[in-house]
């Protein structure tokens, strides 16, 4: 045992939980502050005297008693995002080029997962299942919709991305949002003809819609609810567990060490004798593997999934690569952690300070908006990028 302990870096198993540590309280704290000071602002505007009309309660008061709430539903919505932004930064930081069809994969492996679990509903079986047989079948579910997805981006770089290596930048970015398209019809084709059905529902068993309550809090008459749900802690615990692990394999492994040298460099890496061909898949692979987890996590979080179900969460993460830095892991982190935060803030508080004009439909608007100010004033992103030396 200790001659096996003598081989685990534990500085890469508790490094990103550290960063993941930082960024969820760094971005937490920033933007607390900002909606505290427009609460303050606002206070003594006519939106205060309509929060005070409406709810008995300042806007001060109101803003603080949801704070809470929001920072922990922001939390669960950016490590998803983290987890589907780490498939598009792997991609370009070996091959430099934006695997858009990144989405559909994660829009299998979501179908995958939920139609395995709306299957074990028709036969009886999740009805009555107990509590730690209902987790065991989440986890089936999350493994094969991680198999399908990861089968998929192997093929997809094989036959669509492969015979095209050699090819100018602009030609692979037009085969993967022509495959894009493509798996979406896909997934169209096949739920039509097995099911009839585009939309599909996250069946309901064990106790994933139950609430863990940590208090109440007065607002105003009324009393606001402070807790978290389950299945909003199994996707972030879910989350924190594939990012760690990501992290050793290509931080703290031989093989990991292969692909950041393929990463750098590809002719050197071929000539010290990797096999590029195989590293490539593997980052197919493992990106792949990360999207088909994200997207079960998904369909269990938001419970509703259709074949568009990757378009909006998946250019949303890719946002969130480009603001932490496509290409940097780290970054990608950031920029998902970031990204859900903004966008739960912005949800949770635009109806309020505006008195309703603008409610939380709006929301994409800050994530749209952050994308196109890091690509004008900071187009590495907000930690930058690691860029390779070509010889």
């Amino acid at each position: 045992m200790k001659q096996f302990l003598r081989y685990i870096n534990f500085y890469e198993l508790v490094r990103p939980v550290g960063q993941m540590l930082a960024f969820s309280v760094g971005s937490a704290l920033v933007l607390s502050a900002i909606v505290v000071v427009l609460a303050l602002i606002l206070d003594q505007t006519a939106v205060g005297a309509d929060l005070m009309d409406k709810y008995n309660v300042t806007l001060f008061t109101y803003t603080m008693i949801n704070l809470p709430q929001v920072v922990i539903d922001g939390l669960t919505i950016g490590f998803v995002y983290a987890a589907i932004a780490l498939g598009y930064t792997m991609v370009y930081g070996v091959l430099e080029f934006i695997n858009f069809a990144h989405s559909e994969i994660f829009a299998v492996g979501a179908f995958v997962g939920v139609e395995f679990l709306i299957g074990m509903q028709a036969l009886g079986v999740l009805s009555g299942a107990s509590l730690p047989l209902a987790y065991a079948y989440l986890i089936l579910a999350i493994i094969l919709g991680m198999i399908a997805a990861g089968c998929l981006a192997v093929t997809v770089e094989r036959v669509a991305y492969r015979p095209l290596r050699g090819a100018s930048r602009l030609v692979p970015l037009i085969s993967a949002i022509g495959v894009s398209f493509l798996l979406q019809d896909v997934i169209r084709l096949v739920e039509s003809l097995t099911t009839g059905q585009f939309n599909r529902i996250f069946p309901t068993f064990g106790n994933f819609d139950a609430r863990i309550i940590f208090g109440k809090l007065a607002m105003g008459a009324s009393k606001i609810t402070l807790g978290i749900s389950v299945k909003s802690i199994i996707v972030i615990v879910s989350a924190v567990l594939m990012l760690v692990a990501l992290n050793y394999l290509v931080n703290a492994t031989r093989v990991g060490k292969a692909i950041r040298a393929v990463a750098q460099d590809r002719s050197t890496a071929s000539l010290m004798g990797i096999n590029v061909n195989r590293m490539i898949s593997l980052t197919f692979l493992v990106g792949g593997l990360l999207g088909g987890a994200a997207g079960v996590l998904y369909a269990l979080k938001f419970t509703r999934i259709d074949p568009f179900v990757g378009f909006f969460p998946g250019l949303k993460a890719f946002t969130a690569a480009v603001l932490g830095g496509i290409g940097n892991m780290t970054g990608a982190l950031l920029g998902g952690i970031v990204l859900g935060m903004l966008e739960t803030f912005a949800g949770s508080y635009m109806g309020v300070f505006t008195s309703g004009a603008a409610g939380s439909e709006y929301k994409d608007i800050f994530a749209f908006s952050i994308l196109i100010l890091v690509l004008v004033f900071r187009p590495q992103g907000l930690m930058g990028k690691h860029v390779g030396q070509k010889a």
